[in-house]
């Protein structure tokens, strides 16, 4: 890998800390379909992508932890052989989030200066968060002379922010960020961490549709689905005792004993249910080559994810709405929590420059803003990048 494009941001870290230091990235990530479905132990689709998360970091003499950033104008200094730190309700926290456990796994971390180096858009639903978590395992890892495997490294970030960060995020994001493949998506069944890798075709490109829009009841209701997800767990549990999470749940069986659910709390679960079905499917049908398919159940689920589960909005709304008119388009959904954010569109590799176009115009001639569009290929996982 080359980083040339990069030196200036290196440069800064030589300005900063008077050294050279090691260099590792992590990417984003796009979930072509399974969504909210990861944190009921079901199954997800995403593909990393070509935007990254850098991380340059050197070794210091004594036990504290420096951390800059490029994004942001603010630092912090971290001091690993005080008491365990604290969160800040600042970005740092998802480079410290990982240092403490780290140290709580009993890995004996030693002081590091750190650079961060964000590209992957904040706030868009492309997992920033994921990047920033994996590059700051495997830098304060590398530097320290540790190793570890990189599902557990997955599950580590996951763990940093749930428990530090305060995010009930699912395993999904990091561990795509770990493991991702270039020109492959990949099927992960979020109980066993088994997955598998589905080539994606050359004749499709990925298009992200940035709808310039993230609306502040995001969190609070990300929150609450995971509270209905497990209110209807409960409830099924009663008369389904293998049931420990949705995942367990056929649509026979909600259909079944949909009478013992609140109206609400069977809509959450009928989203998930389904939705696992159509990631299983929409694997089958990458498989054989079927995109027309595989669309189909693209568009399905963010119909899913608008009526049932309620977390789209109209921008998403709009925009998924605009991809179905326009040529080349084989599907297109919302992708990420909701309420804002990006949908994913699959677009035949010709038609891409005529769907940038005719989406921007009609997106801010309908709201006023111009949408961020991205066009990227499946991309390699996180890992050391060579000088």
């Amino acid at each position: 890998m080359n980083i040339a494009k990069e030196s200036g941001w290196l440069h800064k870290f030589h300005l900063l800390y008077g050294a050279s230091g090691q260099v590792f990235r992590a990417p984003g990530r796009v979930n072509l379909i399974g969504e909210h479905t990861d944190y009921n132990d079901g199954l997800v689709m995403p593909a990393a992508i070509e935007f990254y998360t850098w991380i340059a970091v050197a070794p210091r003499d004594d036990r504290r932890l420096v951390i800059h950033s490029t994004n942001f104008p603010d630092s912090i200094e971290v001091d690993l052989q005080a008491d365990e730190p604290s969160p800040r309700s600042h970005w740092t926290d998802y480079v410290v989030g990982v240092a403490v456990m780290l140290g709580r796994a009993g890995h004996r971390l030693r002081g590091a200066n750190l650079l961060v180096h964000g590209e992957v858009p904040i706030g868009a639903g492309l997992s920033s968060s994921a990047a920033i978590e994996v590059a700051a395992g495997l830098a304060l890892l590398g530097v320290s002379g540790l190793a570890m495997q990189r599902a557990d490294l997955a599950k580590l970030c996951q763990r940093a922010e749930n428990e530090f960060v305060g995010a009930r995020c699912g395993i999904m994001d990091q561990f795509i960020s770990c493991c991702g493949r270039a020109e492959h998506a990949v099927l992960l069944d979020c109980r066993s961490l088994d997955y598998r890798l589905l080539l994606l075709p050359d004749e499709v490109c990925l298009v992200i549709c940035n709808t310039m829009v993230k609306h502040e009841l995001a969190s609070s209701e990300y929150n609450a689905r995971r509270a209905e997800c497990e209110e209807g767990v409960r409830r099924l549990s009663r008369v389904l005792p293998h049931v420990r999470a949705l995942r367990d749940v056929s649509s026979n069986d909600l259909e079944r004993y949909a009478a013992s659910l609140p109206e609400t709390i069977y809509r959450r679960c009928r989203h998930v249910v389904t939705e696992n079905e159509r990631v299983t499917d929409a694997a089958r049908s990458l498989e054989r080559g079927d995109l027309p398919a595989f669309g189909k159940l693209m568009y399905d689920s963010h119909l899913s994810l608008r009526d049932d589960y309620q977390v789209s909005c109209a921008e998403l709304d709009l925009m998924v709405d605009l991809a179905r008119g326009l040529a080349g388009v084989f599907g297109a959904r919302m992708t990420g929590g909701g309420f804002g954010g990006c949908t994913i569109n699959l677009v035949r590799t010709q038609a891409v420059p005529e769907f940038q176009r005719d989406m921007a115009s009609a997106y801010e001639k309908a709201t006023g803003l111009a949408p961020q569009i991205i066009t990227t290929a499946a991309a390699e996982g996180a890992g050391e990048v060579q000088k």
